[in-house]
C-alpha cells in the first residue's frame, strides 16, 4: 500500500494524520476463530490471535516487521456477555442489551506482531494488584491456583532486568488449539492451557514469557533472522529468575536440559548437522520465519550467554551487563551486530578475554555451538543413577526397583530421565516401558512435557501399546512443541504412519492455521492458507 503525500505535507517535521479503511478476510491467519463447540465450555464462540511473525499483516495494515515500533489503541465491539481483551491498558467499557464496546490503549511502542487480541467468555481472577490470569469459567480457578506465583516470578525478573515498564501483566490461558507455550503480548500473556498440570512444575513458562518484557518486547531483534536477541536472551533471563526463585543448581540444570533435551534433537533430528536453520544468524531469503521456527534460536542463544557469563567473571558480573545492555537498548531494534558492539564496549577491559570466543562461528556456523558450557551436574547425577538402574535391569530384576528416587526428583529431572533413556540405543525394551509406566503412572501424568518424552519414547521402541495414547495426545492440544515432535514419530513407524494422517486429516480443520500447516510439510500432506497483504 502507498500513500501519497501532497506537496505541502511533504516538508520534515511537518505532522498529518492518514485514515485507512480496510477489511479483513475470514482466513486471516492471525486469527482462529471458534465455535462454541470448540471451546473448554461450549458457552459462546471464542477468537484469539497470533501475529508473530508475519501475520499482523493478515489483520491490520502495517509494516509487519519488528524493525517498526508503533502506540496503539482500540475500540472493539462484541456481542454482550462477551469479553475482549487485548495487549494493552483497558480503558474501560460500556454498552447495551445487545452489544459492549471495549477501549484499549497500548501507550508504549511494539512491533506488529505484539498486537493482539481475544474475544470469548472469560473470567477474571486476581493474583496481585498489577497481575490477574483470565480463563473460561470452568478452567479460571485452575489457572488461577497454577499460576498463583507470577507476582513473585515478576518481581524477581525486576531485580535482574530493572523496573517493569508495562503496567500490568495479565495472562489469559486460551483454548489447547493455542500454538505455543506462551505468547509474550505485552499488557497480556496468551498461556496454553497445557501448562495446567495441578502441581505448578511447568511455571517456568511464565518466568519465560514475563522475562519477554524485557528481551523482545523492550529491546527486539530488528529482523527474524536475528531472533536468538528475542528468545536466547530470555531464555536466559527466564532461567536467572528460576534460579532466583529455586536454586542456582537448578538454573544450571535447566540450562543442561535445554542443551540435550532440545537443541541436540533439534540439531540432529528437526534438522541436521549443516541445516543452515541450526545457525544462530539465519538468511531468511525468501523464507516464512515460521517453517525455519524451532528452539535453536533459542537454546544455542542462551548457550552463547551462559558461556559469556563463565568467561567474564561470574552471575553477578554479567547481571550487571544484562541490565545496562537493556537500558542501552530500550525501546529499539537491534541486530546481532550492534549487540556484539556493544558487549565489546562494556568489557572493554576484557577485550583479550573477548577476543577468544569465536563468534563467526557462533553466529554463522552450522550444527552444534562451536563451545559447550560448563553446567553444574548436581542434579543430572540423580537421573544418571536411576537411569543405569533402569539400563542394567532384566527381566528377572526390572520389578525390584521401586519409586522412592523418582519421586524424589524434581518434575524437570523426571523430564530427563525420559530424556536419556529416549536418547539410548539400542532402544528400550518392551519389558521395561510397560514396568516404567505401571511404576510411575506415566499415560496418566498431567504434565505435558513429561507425557511428550514417555511417548517419544515408546514410539522410538516400536510399543504398539502406546499408539491410541499418542494419537489421543497430538488430537487434545494444538501445542506445536508437542504436536510436531509426534507426528514426525509416528510418520516413520509405518505401522502408525497412516493412522497419524488420518487423525490429523480429520483435526485439521480445528487446528490452528500455523499448526495445520507446519505438521502438513511434516507428513508431506499438500496444505493450502491463505493470506491478506496490504
Amino acid at each position: 500500500m502507498s500513500v501519497y503525500l501532497p506537496p505541502q505535507f511533504q516538508k520534515a517535521g511537518t505532522i498529518l494524520q492518514v485514515t485507512v479503511a480496510y477489511g479483513t478476510s475470514p482466513d486471516a491467519t492471525a486469527l482462529q476463530w471458534m465455535k462454541k463447540e470448540q471451546t473448554a465450555d461450549k458457552r459462546m464462540p471464542y477468537l484469539f490471535s497470533q501475529c508473530q511473525a508475519i501475520h499482523a499483516r493478515s489483520i491490520v495494515p502495517c509494516m509487519d516487521t519488528p524493525s517498526v515500533k508503533s502506540t496503539y489503541e482500540a475500540e472493539v465491539t462484541v456481542p454482550t456477555g462477551m469479553t475482549c481483551l487485548m495487549s494493552a491498558i483497558g480503558q474501560g467499557s460500556k454498552g447495551d442489551d445487545d452489544t459492549t464496546t471495549f477501549f484499549y490503549k497500548q501507550p508504549v511502542a511494539i512491533p506488529s506482531y505484539l498486537i493482539a487480541i481475544v474475544v470469548g467468555c472469560l473470567e477474571k481472577r486476581d493474583i496481585s494488584d498489577r497481575c490477574a490470569v483470565w480463563a473460561e469459567p470452568s478452567v479460571v480457578d485452575k489457572a488461577h491456583w497454577e499460576f498463583a506465583e507470577t507476582e513473585d516470578i515478576l518481581a524477581s525478573a525486576e531485580e535482574i532486568a530493572g523496573k517493569y515498564i508495562w503496567g500490568r501483566y495479565d495472562m489469559v490461558c486460551l483454548p489447547p488449539s493455542f500454538p505455543f507455550g506462551g505468547m509474550e503480548n505485552p499488557c497480556l500473556t496468551f498461556l496454553t492451557p497445557t501448562l495446567i498440570a495441578g502441581d505448578r512444575s511447568l511455571v517456568s513458562v511464565i518466568a519465560h514469557e514475563i522475562a519477554h518484557s524485557w528481551s523482545g518486547n523492550l529491546v527486539t531483534n530488528s529482523s527474524w533472522e536475528h531472533f536468538w536477541l528475542n528468545e536466547g536472551f530470555t531464555m536466559f533471563i527466564e532461567r536467572k529468575i528460576c534460579g532466583r526463585l529455586v536454586s542456582e543448581d537448578y538454573r544450571q540444570f535447566m540450562a543442561f536440559n535445554g542443551w540435550t533435551n532440545s537443541l541436540i534433537p533439534a540439531v540432529y533430528e528437526q534438522f541436521t548437522p549443516t541445516h543452515q536453520f541450526t545457525k544462530l544468524i539465519q538468511d531468511h531469503t525468501n523464507v516464512d520465519p515460521d517453517v525455519a521456527f524451532s528452539c535453536v534460536p533459542y537454546e544455542k542463544g542462551s548457550a552463547l550467554l551462559f558461556y559469556l557469563e563463565q568467561k567474564l567473571g561470574g552471575s553477578e558480573i554479567f547481571e550487571a551487563y544484562l541490565k545496562d545492555y537493556l537500558k542501552t537498548f530500550a525501546h529499539q531494534a537491534i541486530d546481532s551486530w550492534q549487540w556484539k558492539d556493544h558487549l565489546y564496549k562494556y568489557f572493554a577491559d576484557q577485550k583479550e578475554v573477548l577476543d577468544t570466543v569465536n563468534f563467526d562461528l557462533w553466529f554463522n556456523g552450522v550444527g552444534m555451538p562451536p563451545e559447550k558450557p560448563n553446567y553444574g551436574q548436581s542434579m543430572v547425577e540423580a537421573c544418571e543413577v536411576l537411569l543405569k538402574k533402569w539400563l542394567a535391569a532384566d527381566e528377572s530384576t526390572v520389578g525390584d526397583i521401586t519409586s522412592e528416587d523418582y519421586y524424589a526428583m524434581q518434575p524437570l529431572q523426571q523430564i530427563e530421565l525420559l530424556s536419556q533413556l529416549w536418547q539410548h540405543d539400542p532402544p528400550i525394551e518392551h519389558y521395561k516401558l510397560d514396568a516404567l509406566n505401571k511404576l510411575y503412572k506415566l499415560n496418566d501424568s498431567q504434565n505435558s512435557e513429561l507425557l511428550l518424552n514417555w511417548l517419544r519414547l515408546c514410539i522410538k521402541s516400536k510399543w504398539e501399546e502406546c499408539i491410541p495414547k499418542a494419537l489421543d495426545f497430538v488430537n487434545s492440544q494444538g501445542r506445536l512443541k508437542f504436536c510436531r515432535p509426534i507426528y514426525r514419530d509416528l510418520a516413520q513407524w509405518p505401522i502408525a504412519n497412516k493412522k497419524a494422517r488420518d487423525v490429523y486429516l480429520k483435526g485439521r480443520s480445528q487446528m490452528h492455521p500455523i499448526t495445520a500447516e507446519m505438521i502438513a510439510k511434516d507428513l508431506h500432506i499438500r496444505h493450502s492458507t491463505h493470506t491478506v497483504c496490504f
